[in-house]
């Protein structure tokens, strides 16, 4: 049992992305407003984000500049991270369109709440079949 502690504290960022991860989960499937369940996609984003640059980590590296006065450095590879800035980018990107999305859903129903919007779209298709 020590050793099993001793293992996940050295690999604390992993289990901690995905905790990050499972909380997002959890918010998306167990909330009906949409703001909550965009936030709950952005945490699950952060968990990717720390996962990913976790892994690009190396313990005892350094920045990947250069220098020919000490050949024995290691350096920490820098694709992770630069990936994971494209992947901010996006992130943003779908957070703006997503609640864009969301205010037009809200001006049209009335509401964020994604079983409500449900339960007004079938009473709308209910009330177009008894009319034709």
């Amino acid at each position: 049992m020590g050793e099993l502690w001793s293992r996940i504290l050295q690999n604390y960022p992993y289990v901690f992305a995905l905790a990050l991860f499972a909380i997002g989960i959890y918010t998306i499937l167990t909330h009906s407003n949409l703001f909550k369940k965009v936030i709950g996609i952005n945490i699950m984003e952060g968990s990717t984000y720390i996962l990913f640059i976790a892994a690009g980590n190396i313990r005892g590296g350094v920045a990947p500049i250069l220098d020919m006065g000490d050949p024995e450095l290691v350096y920490v590879h820098p694709l992770p991270q630069a990936l994971m800035l494209t992947g901010i980018v996006v992130s943003v990107s779908v957070t703006a369109l997503s609640l864009a999305l969301i205010m037009k859903l809200y001006r049209f129903y009335g509401t964020v709440d994604a079983k409500e919007i449900m339960k007004i779209r079938s009473e709308v298709r209910a009330n177009a079949g008894r009319n034709q």
